[in-house]
């Protein structure tokens, strides 16, 4: 079986998420199959909720529909390196493997910061890809806070 990269998916959800005014992070999750579970940007802004990062709202949006809190045998690809939050859900959710792109040095879970799946007390510990489609995950969170900085953005 041959690998194919969904992150194209993620970096849509991004730039939607962007053009939105949020933070332009992008998830999707996928089956053992390849069949796109679930997609989603950041909505944090949108629903007041801080915990409404991509990775949750695909999290909870492929459980819902699968009717099942363990999503063994999925693959989630996130544009951006997973916070603490995110990666305890990832560990919870029983994700197969982790595909991201940008690193995150300062608020990281993964590679960074509290490195959530290192902890021995992490029940469940995905296979971790990172760097996949890196420059432009990098590209559309510089450009976006660079809008923000010259107080263009109306935000």
């Amino acid at each position: 079986m041959s690998f194919t990269s969904h992150m194209q998916i993620a970096l849509d959800e991004a730039r939607a998420a962007a053009a939105r005014g949020e933070v332009p992070v992008g998830a999707v999750l996928v089956g053992a199959d390849g069949t796109v579970l679930a997609r989603a940007g950041n909505r944090t802004r949108e629903l007041n909720d801080p915990t409404a990062h991509a990775e949750m709202l695909v999290i909870r949006a492929a459980a819902a529909a699968l009717g099942s809190e363990r999503l063994a045998g999925a693959d989630l690809y996130v544009t951006l390196e997973p916070c603490p939050m995110c990666a305890a859900a990832i560990s919870f959710a029983r994700i197969r493997r982790l595909y991201y792109g940008a690193a995150d040095p300062k608020s990281g879970g993964t590679a960074h910061g509290a490195r959530v799946f290192s902890h021995p007390q992490c029940h469940h510990v995905p296979e971790v890809y990172d760097g996949i489609a890196a420059a432009a995950s990098e590209a559309l969170l510089k450009d976006f806070f660079a809008l923000r900085r010259d107080g263009t953005s109306g935000a």
